[in-house]
């Protein structure tokens, strides 16, 4: 079981990683100059595998990419399945440090949904991979897409159950609503980050999208929807009210 940190009172947590997850083993447990080689092997997985898919992707290609010889390569990973499944656990990391970093400092629920979903755009227009390499687990490994999902929900959900016994969220239960949110901010990502050539959120859309995820989480929050206001681009959000 993941171990949480606990909740400040009158606080709430960000919409992510306030819980411990136990660490990943990793092949011969790199340090230093093993360590850097082994993320410059999954930065380029990643953009191999997000720019021409699992299956026409290679380890020749990764490890041209990452500048590294092939034979380094089954250093860290024993093949293309392994190297897959280990960039979808580094996404995962890095999309929910990413939103824990932007919602740092919310002092409301919305506000930290607001704050992290826009971190979250920041991410995807950064990462556009992570759609695709996402989609792709569902068929390549669907385990690994199975552990993607309920990692962040079971971050996600104790932070929404807080705030349904203090009155800041109706009560439901936390753990559809979770699913629910996520449904929300990856479709709005998928149609205005990874489809649109500007790779950002139109203020309007952003605006619109805090609004409905305050009637979702009703409560004290539809209160905080009026004049909510932003538009999110990689450079951060901007006219945020």
């Amino acid at each position: 079981m993941a171990e949480r940190r606990p909740t400040p009172a009158g606080a709430v947590g960000p919409p992510d990683l306030a819980t411990k997850a136990a660490p990943r083993a990793t092949r011969n447990a790199p340090k230093g100059k093993g360590m850097r080689t082994r993320q410059s092997l999954l930065r380029a997985a990643e953009e191999v595998f997000g720019a021409v898919g699992y299956h026409d992707a290679s380890i020749v290609k990764i490890t041209e990419l990452a500048g590294v010889a092939q034979g380094t390569f089954y250093l860290y990973f024993s093949g293309k399945q392994e190297i897959f499944d280990e960039v979808v656990a580094d996404l995962n990391q890095q999309v929910r440090h990413a939103m824990s970093e932007a919602a740092r400092g919310a002092t409301t629920r919305l506000e930290a949904e607001r704050m992290g979903f826009a971190g979250f755009f920041r991410f995807t227009a950064e990462h556009p991979a992570l759609y695709r390499v996402i989609r792709q687990a569902e068929f390549v490994s669907p385990q690994a897409l199975r552990n993607h999902y309920e990692t962040i929900i079971e971050n996600y959900t104790p932070f929404l159950s807080d705030a349904m016994e203090t009155g800041e969220v109706a009560a439901g239960d936390p753990m559809v609503l979770a699913w629910s949110l996520i449904a929300v901010g990856e479709a709005i990502g998928m149609r205005w980050i990874l489809w649109n050539e500007a790779h950002e959120v139109p203020p309007e859309v952003f605006s619109e999208m805090v609004t409905i995820i305050a009637r979702m989480l009703g409560g004290r929050t539809l209160g905080e929807a009026s004049g909510v206001t932003g538009v999110v681009n990689v450079n951060g959000v901007k006219g945020s009210g």
